[in-house]
């Protein structure tokens, strides 16, 4: 297996004949190529391995910070997670995950940012959501192909 190199071409201000651009990957694409008929015109005869189904991954960012008195599934998702990292991580306290940021949620968060070098705040902000969401992946292995 051989990774695909690519290096910055726009084809308008950059030019690299034959190799794949930006405005000439979407030429081809307003013609009704597909994105692996794109790569092939481009890189020849290549086999791209694809998961028929992908499970498990995270919830990304809701847009706003999750702090004592945030409610909901965002506010869950993050104490499931928080609960499945403590397994590896037995510091973190495990959590009710009932979707309420109490004073307890808060503590799990400042542990979890604690044992991973993150500034102890208690509350889940874009950083502390995608390490929590990374930590998750990789205890549970969600990142191999099923």
């Amino acid at each position: 297996m051989q990774p695909l190199f690519s290096q910055y071409c726009d084809g308008k201000t950059v030019s690299c004949p034959g190799w794949l651009s930006q405005w000439g990957s979407a030429s081809l694409g307003e013609q009704g190529k597909d994105y692996l008929s794109i790569l092939k015109n481009y890189y020849g005869n290549i086999y791209i391995d694809q998961a028929p189904i992908v499970s498990g991954v995270p919830v990304s960012f809701p847009g706003h910070t999750l702090q004592v008195g945030s409610t909901g599934n965002d506010v869950r998702t993050i104490q499931n997670q928080l609960n499945s990292i403590s397994t590896h991580y037995p510091s973190i306290p495990k959590l009710r995950a009932d979707g309420i940021y109490g004073q307890q949620t808060a503590g799990s968060v400042k542990a979890f940012q604690r044992i991973f070098n993150m500034p102890q705040t208690g509350v889940v902000d874009f950083a502390t959501w995608y390490r929590i969401s990374h930590i998750y992946v990789a205890v549970n292995k969600l990142a191999a192909l099923v």
